[in-house]
């Protein structure tokens, strides 16, 4: 069947994809200016400022603000949109943007745009925007399924995936972690939410994450959207009399923001709306030195044995300066698939007598359950070699906060090391296969004491009341709740349904880890 559907389903030969690339001058706008003027009152020889958008709220206000600011530029690239009323603001702010002449350049992967999410497409045909899918699949977008049957033919294509997610104004102020775009990114979902984290970048390093953006937009990979799918199309899975496609209802164009405070204007405006302080006028910059980690649009489309030969991934990258640590590490990942060689580098460093301690999702709390296993296959050696494990509770206490953000159930999806207390990793990447040679991943390093310990300190807490503790007695493991969450020292997987115990314990035998 899966064959059948392939042949009905097809990718354009011969597309044209216009080059173009970030704006090469941003000090000729507000955003550039401001950063300017900040880094000359800060009397510093680091070119980049960043401050830790830690708040799920704030988190969402910069990017409307960002938005509204811009002059002349906006870059978005992300693994995924999600159609919410979350988005819908976020939409509304880049309608208006490029209304008022700012080029917009939106590029997103194609694995989820079916079903409602297809929707954001129909930014595609707005004046000013230009949108392009990354690595597209062929078929139907009724259905997420159908999508994936079409693509079993070739299901080493459907598991490579463009993974990066930056936001970037003006090529002078950016936004890159964790966070796709959509209502749980942000706090707002009705059930469950992320936990996440963003660094907000200001200067040079923002021009290396513009560079990497270029790379994938004018990429082989990178089919503008209109080359994929017809408006008619997107009507058509609306349903019947959708009405005007929301995409091309237009609002008014507002004035260009001033000179001088324009970005720290918008964004005390939006934290009005949002309820979060955020002013990049006032708002605390650390000024540090950073690069950025990327990996290319080409990785894609090699083999996994290829990449892994060669061996420059970034999670490669991080592996080596894992291995460089002199005193503690702290991993926070929401899908922790070690690997015989991550297990073999973490055993070498804790001879040395660094601690280690991950943060990653328990089974009751992790979004994608499978990915558990892998995990579980190395609880056992890890605790046994001395790493520190912790997993986030799926219920949470509804005064409890993690990184800024109160939330009752919570799904952690942070991605981000400290190590030796001074430099702070913080991207799009999981320690697990598939981050390393699957998907395509951007991180931001940072060399920064302060921003490092100011990561640490938000984390704790979680670590503290909002996640179980794993230990190895007799080669039993317990998971130890919070002293005063009066829960009880469990040995089997906590607040995880049978069914999905035994679900896990069915799949163990047929899900190498590559495969998680």
């Amino acid at each position: 069947m899966a064959v059948g559907i392939a042949g009905c389903a097809w990718l354009p030969e011969t597309v044209e994809r216009p080059v173009s690339h970030a704006l090469a001058t941003p000090t000729d706008t507000a955003l550039g200016q401001l950063v300017l003027a900040r880094k000359t009152h800060a009397s510093t020889q680091a070119d980049s400022g960043f401050h830790l958008l830690d708040n799920a709220a704030q988190a969402l206000a910069a990017r409307l603000a960002l938005a509204d600011a811009a002059q002349q530029t906006l870059d978005i690239q992300s693994y995924a949109i999600h159609a919410d009323d979350t988005t819908d603001r976020l939409l509304d702010a880049l309608r208006r943007a490029a209304a008022r002449g700012v080029r917009l350049r939106i590029l997103l992967d194609d694995f989820n745009t079916s079903g409602k999410d297809a929707q954001v497409l129909q930014l595609a045909w707005v004046p000013g925007i230009e949108l392009r899918l990354l690595n597209p699949l062929p078929g139907s977008r009724n259905s997420m399924v159908m999508r994936v049957l079409s693509s079993l033919p070739n299901a080493a294509r459907l598991q490579r995936r463009m993974h990066n997610k930056i936001f970037v104004a003006d090529n002078a102020i950016a936004i890159a972690g964790g966070r796709n775009l959509g209502a749980t990114y942000f706090g707002q979902g009705s059930d469950n939410n992320f936990v996440d984290l963003d660094v907000l970048a200001a200067g040079g390093v923002v021009r290396e994450l513009s560079q990497s953006f270029d790379q994938f937009w004018n990429s082989p990979l990178a089919y503008p959207a209109q080359s994929l799918v017809t408006l008619a199309d997107l009507n058509a899975l609306r349903g019947p009399d959708p009405g005007p496609p929301r995409a091309l209802q237009m609002t008014p164009a507002p004035a260009a923001p001033p000179p001088g405070n324009a970005l720290g204007q918008a964004l005390t405006r939006r934290a009005a709306q949002d309820h979060a302080v955020v002013d990049l006028a006032s708002l605390p910059l650390v000024w540090a030195p950073s690069v950025v980690l990327a990996d290319k649009p080409s990785k894609l489309e090699a083999s996994q044995e290829e990449t892994q030969e060669a061996g420059n991934t970034l999670v490669d990258g991080l592996l080596q300066l894992l291995s460089r640590a002199r005193q503690d590490v702290l991993i926070v990942s929401a899908y922790f698939v070690p690997g015989p060689r991550m297990m073999s580098q973490l055993a070498s460093i804790k001879k040395r007598g660094v601690r280690i301690r991950v943060l990653t999702n328990s089974l009751a709390a992790n979004d994608a359950p499978a990915t558990h296993l892998g995990y579980a296959r190395y609880r056992k050696e890890l605790l046994a070699m001395g790493v520190e494990l912790y997993e986030m509770r799926a219920e949470q206490p509804g005064r409890l906060t993690f990184f800024g953000s109160s939330t009752s159930r919570a799904s952690l999806h942070s991605k981000l090391l400290v190590i030796d207390g001074r430099l702070l990793v913080v991207g799009s990447m999981n320690l697990d296969p598939r981050s390393r040679l699957q998907n395509t991943e951007v991180a931001l390093l940072i060399l920064s004491p302060e921003l490092a310990r100011a990561a640490t300190q938000k984390i704790e807490p979680t670590l503290a009341d909002g996640a179980y503790k794993v230990s190895l007695n007799d080669g039993q493991l317990r998971w130890h709740g919070p002293a005063d969450a009066g829960l009880e020292t469990s040995d089997i997987e906590p607040d995880a349904s049978l069914g999905r115990r035994l679900l896990l314990l069915l799949m163990a035998p047929f899900a190498p880890d590559e495969m998680l």
